[in-house]
């Protein structure tokens, strides 16, 4: 079955499916991008003394099943050669409903060995995690270290925005606190990271609300970067009005993606993204379940 034919196949049971949670996987490996992806093996890195820091990122996980258990080992097995404290957890961390009673089968079992090396889990909403008391257990779950619906918090020089991008948001007060607080933030990096897709080439699209809200306050308080989930793939843009934007929701399922103008790569396969914080630079890497890179991309510091 070609590509187009499978895309039309899922397209049109989409409706039947909803917004509901997925028990299927691609096999097909829609790999779309630049030819900066090297598939090489993740090796060990010498310690580098201008190293800030280091991360990863993933979302769309909580699901309990053998996609989330491929990418968290595959996370582990990063951690072992190129240590790691902290894990942006962009959203639907407990499929279905974000039912706080499944937290054993969807978080601590498959992170176990992350959490017993003291990595330390940030997360913010999803549209799935509401669906349970509005997502308030989530809130209050220690291991998610969420001081609210939107908190931020200081990794070095790097300052990191928690967003709810859910539909019922406060976002009248969400939006001038995040002003406020970019404003007054003196970090030399700035990452911001929801649940929900400003940009991008999947089967929700990319926002037009969110485009136009997002992008130009991005653009006055120099946000390097935005992370978030939603939709079930990997996928890098280019620096849009100098905002990188990653999608990194294939932690447990995927689905097609294509790609757009400001695309620099795309992939269904189930993935996680890493971060290496400089100076004057990130580096960023995505990863498969087979250890290896298959995407990377560097965001410059630019002076302002």
């Amino acid at each position: 079955m070609n590509l187009k034919r499978r895309q039309f196949l899922f397209l049109s049971s989409l409706s039947a499916i909803g917004t509901g949670f997925f028990t299927w996987t691609l096999t097909h490996q829609n790999n779309q991008g630049a030819d900066n992806a090297d598939s090489t093996v993740i090796a060990a890195k010498p310690p580098q003394k201008d190293l800030l820091l280091r991360f990863v990122s993933v979302a769309d996980t909580g699901t309990g099943a053998k996609g989330q258990y491929a990418v968290a080992r595959a996370m582990n097995s990063y951690y072992q050669k190129n240590p790691y404290n902290l894990v942006i957890l962009a959203g639907d961390n407990i499929y279905n409903n974000g039912e706080i009673e499944k937290i054993g089968a969807v978080f601590e079992r498959p992170y176990k060995p992350l959490l017993k090396q003291g990595v330390k889990f940030q997360a913010c909403l999803g549209n799935h995690d509401i669906r349970t008391a509005n997502g308030e257990p989530q809130v209050k779950y220690p291991n998610f270290n969420m001081k609210g619906r939107y908190y931020t918090f200081k990794r070095d020089s790097v300052q990191f925005f928690a967003l709810d991008t859910n539909s019922n948001a406060d976002w009248k007060k969400q939006l001038t606190w995040l002003k406020q607080e970019l404003s007054k933030s003196n970090a030399t990096w700035k990452i911001v990271f929801g649940h929900h897709p400003i940009y991008a080439s999947g089967v929700y699209g990319s926002s037009p609300e969110f485009i136009k809200t997002f992008t130009p306050l991005f653009q006055k308080y120099n946000v390097q970067l935005y992370i978030n989930g939603h939709e079930h793939h990997y996928e890098r843009t280019r620096a849009i009005n100098g905002t990188t934007y990653i999608i990194c929701g294939a932690g447990a399922g995927n689905r097609p993606v294509g790609r757009s103008e400001w695309t620099e790569y795309s992939t269904s396969n189930l993935s996680f993204a890493t971060y290496e914080v400089y100076a004057d630079r990130i580096e960023i890497k995505g990863i498969g379940t087979d250890n290896r890179i298959f995407d990377q991309g560097v965001i410059q510091r630019v002076l302002v």
